[in-house]
């Protein structure tokens, strides 16, 4: 028998490993086949938040009630047309003098005030299909001989600065009349009706209105005039903003289509807005 000596075994040993390790080097494991997971539905985008400016001064439209928070009818009409938008809202209690210029400077997107469109207005405003019919309408104390608007021409009048009441009452007295007097909002003129600083006060019928019948102790009536022309509010954008504008008209047509709108108007007004009467059909000849 061939005797195999130490060093031919250690030979032949290594041979035989390093193959084994070659062997198993060439083996390749395939990867165990992986289930694709299950995509993840892609989160809702958050809805677009639009600051309003409000002059939160003018009861029943926008006032603040005892915890400060802005209500009123105008807040409800916008929070319904923003529902029904898709859009949401943050109401900012803004000075009326301001009010338009926050417009301008990017700092509220939207206004709602019971602002009356006028063609003075459009030239710098982007106004919303009407949402309310008003007039403006003048207060008196109950004593008072004035039963026209007419007989306010010599007399000391109050008015909201930068409203149509204050735009009637000094195209009647004229520009340079020291008789009107100019206040920061419509109730701080009645204040001043109720302690004699004024004869009347020319305002907005719903404003007037709702003080009169909410604070019986001071004595007043209200006295319409056809000399005061028809007008109606609209919401404010900035000029160019067609984007918002369009969502506003789509909410404010889809409430008065549904009845919510006829709904907020019953709540503060006490009865739905008259409708308009179809015009008659002509007669034929």
């Amino acid at each position: 028998m061939t005797q195999i000596t130490t060093r031919r075994f250690l030979q032949t040993a290594a041979v035989l490993a390093a193959g084994i390790v070659l062997a198993a080097c060439g083996k390749k494991e395939e990867p165990a086949a992986v289930e694709p997971a299950a995509s993840a539905p892609a989160p809702a985008p958050a809805p677009t938040v639009y600051a309003v400016g409000t002059d939160a001064a003018y009861a029943p439209f926008e006032s603040q009630d005892e915890k400060g928070e802005i209500v009123g009818f105008d807040i409800d009409v916008l929070k319904a047309i923003a529902a029904k938008a898709g859009f949401e809202v943050k109401f900012i209690n803004t000075p009326w003098e301001g009010i338009f210029n926050s417009l301008g400077q990017g700092d509220r997107d939207i206004v709602i005030s019971a602002v009356t469109i006028t063609d003075e207005r459009k030239q710098t405003l982007d106004f919303s299909d009407a949402y309310f019919d008003a007039a403006q309408l003048i207060a008196v104390r109950d004593n008072s001989k004035v039963t026209k608007f007419a007989d306010l021409k010599k007399l000391k009048v109050g008015v909201q600065t930068g409203t149509t009441g204050d735009e009637a009452v000094t195209k009647l007295q004229g520009k340079t009349s020291t008789n009107i007097k100019r206040f920061e909002s419509t109730p701080l003129a009645l204040k001043e009706l109720e302690s004699g600083g004024v004869d009347a006060v020319v305002a907005d019928n719903g404003v007037v209105i709702h003080h009169v019948a909410n604070n019986p102790g001071a004595k007043f009536k209200t006295i319409s005039d056809t000399e005061f022309a028809p007008e109606q509010y609209g919401i404010a954008v900035k000029k160019g903003n067609t984007a918002v504008l369009e969502k506003i008209n789509q909410g404010l047509a889809g409430i008065k289509a549904d009845g919510t709108y006829d709904q907020i108007y019953t709540k503060y007004f006490g009865a739905p807005p008259a409708k308009a009467e179809a015009p008659a059909s002509a007669a034929s000849n």
